[in-house]
């Protein structure tokens, strides 16, 4: 864990940056989201076109289109996480509702020179942010305190810095966040031991008679990551489809973090009873990407595609305050505190410009090829495969500050790349066709991105559904099976052992499209 010194020391100089190297996550792992019949097949329709999706995965696909076509996906998720802390088992339930493209796809085609295009406005939910988890257990290695007396003590350190408790404590702190709240509650203080100046939390006191102190986190988070895209394709005689997508990503995230540490011993003159500290944070923006595809069919029945996505460059905004609440032995005053005391009575504003990483797709595809009675049955299957190189997200200052906000995010940038890595995706799925009546079922995996061993995630969805298609309607309805493995860090030290939460998440999804062409 000691790539993370580097940020913790640079931490002790943001004065209202929320950023962390999981944010880096937020934007790039999670799984494809589409249409009921996209999902269905496990998302994995990179070289078969024909649906609307394409303009999100590979715009060649657009090119299939010689007609007209509106589409609407509603969706509704249920959530049910249990996570492992310090061998206790917790467990929270968040259902939301989800939706999928939405959108318009017009084709038209030249039937003398066979050749066709197609043009695409679609907006979808690129990433559901609604969720909810909670975790409880005793900890006797470290508490969460002390990320906030390590602040101080770096910042102190730092000659460009070198703070004084009074210069901490005034009302425009540099540390709004962390060490100036918890030495104005008493959570963290300055002590000498044996004669030497040291800042020490007050649960350390704990610890260090070898008691354990009982943690419990809670966190809720909602909005998402939507997109409005603009795509173009162009059919050459069914042989080639070339295809591109301007995208507008929009970012919408809310989370509500609630953290508590309490006293476990008998005791009421060992310095700390409980202490409860709240952290709202509020991320919007926008961006812009480009994806880029293409489709050969060799022949009638076999489609390969390829499709590369440049990151997205999104601007956002993070607005966020804090509260906390410390209760200390013996018996004194519970001081309480908001971060806007720190922030002239506003919550704390910080603009800064990310970038996700780059990805691409390599997809093929089998198509059965129709008979002369077309009752007869029909089908395909289809494949994806996708790199993405979870390490290669960026963050960048876009104000006009010095030198310490361009340090903070090039160390942000560092821990990013050490901390995680490019991952292979795999979609696979299929699709039997009855006359109308459509029966299709899907498999995805998305691998660990953590460069760490140690740290075991992976997110796996099993899916199948039905669908209906005549006379230019049609409705198809999925459900989809998320099986997630993660892990949570309530905090990170840079003199401990760090401690984390493994989350297992399962997920249902009902996905519906509805649409009709003209």
């Amino acid at each position: 864990m000691k790539k993370y010194i580097l940020l913790l020391t640079l931490l002790s100089s943001g004065a209202l940056y929320a950023q962390v190297p999981e944010d880096a996550l937020r934007y790039s792992w999670f799984p494809q989201n589409g249409t009921a019949r996209n999902l269905a097949i496990g998302g994995a329709m990179g070289s078969l076109g024909g649906d609307i999706n394409a303009t999100f995965v590979n715009p060649a696909g657009l090119g299939f289109y010689k007609t007209g076509e509106f589409v609407f996906s509603p969706g509704f998720t249920m959530n049910k996480n249990k996570a492992d802390y310090r061998d206790t088992r917790t467990q929270q339930n968040k259902n939301a509702f989800s939706m999928g493209p939405i959108g318009v796809v017009l084709g038209g085609s030249d039937q003398y020179s066979k050749k066709s295009g197609a043009l695409s406005i679609a907006f979808t939910q690129v990433a559901n942010f609604n969720n909810e988890i909670r975790y409880k257990g005793l900890n006797n290695l470290s508490s969460f305190s002390e990320q906030f007396a390590e602040e101080f003590a770096k910042a102190n350190a730092d000659p460009r810095l070198r703070y004084s408790i009074d210069d901490v404590l005034n009302s425009n702190s540099p540390l709004p966040y962390g060490s100036a709240p918890a030495l104005y509650t008493y959570l963290i203080d300055t002590v000498r031991v044996n004669g030497v100046l040291q800042v020490k939390a007050a649960p350390e006191y704990i610890l260090d008679a070898g008691q354990a102190l009982m943690q419990e986190m809670y966190k809720k988070t909602t909005g998402g990551l939507y997109e409005a895209a603009l795509g173009i394709a162009l059919n050459q005689k069914d042989k080639w489809f070339f295809g591109g997508t301007i995208g507008m990503p929009l970012v919408n995230y809310n989370s509500h973090t609630t953290f508590n540490e309490y006293d476990t011993s008998q005791s009421t003159t060992n310095q700390f009873q409980s202490f409860e500290y709240q952290d709202y944070l509020e991320t919007k923006g926008v961006g812009v990407n480009l994806k880029l595809g293409a489709i050969y069919r060799p022949q009638e029945y076999i489609r390969i595609g390829l499709a590369l996505h440049t990151p997205s460059f999104m601007w956002l905004t993070d607005t966020r305050h804090t509260t906390l609440l410390t209760r200390l032995e013996p018996p004194q005053d519970e001081p309480y505190i908001a971060s806007e005391t720190f922030t002239g009575g506003s919550p704390g504003k910080n603009k800064y410009m990310q970038m996700s990483p780059w990805r691409a797709i390599l997809s093929a595809s089998y198509v059965f090829r129709e008979v002369e009675n077309v009752k007869r049955q029909r089908a395909f299957i289809s494949a994806d495969v996708e790199y993405i190189n979870h390490g290669g997200s960026r963050f960048y200052n876009v104000s006009e500050d010095g030198t310490l906000e361009k340090d903070y995010y090039k160390g942000l940038n560092e821990v990013v790349k050490q901390q995680y890595k490019g991952t292979v995706n795999f979609r696979v799925g299929g699709e039997l066709k009855f006359n109308t009546i459509m029966g299709r079922l899907g498999f995805a995996y998305y691998g660990r991105p953590y460069k760490e061993a140690a740290l075991k995630a992976s997110q796996m969805l099993l899916s199948g559904g039905l669908g209906y298609r005549n006379k230019g309607f049609f409705i198809d309805l999925t459900y989809i099976h998320h099986i997630n493995k993660d892990v949570d860090f309530p905090y990170r030290l840079e003199d401990r052992q760090n401690t984390y939460a493994v989350v297992k998440q399962q997920q249902g999804n009902i996905a519906a499209t509805v649409g009709f062409k003209f």
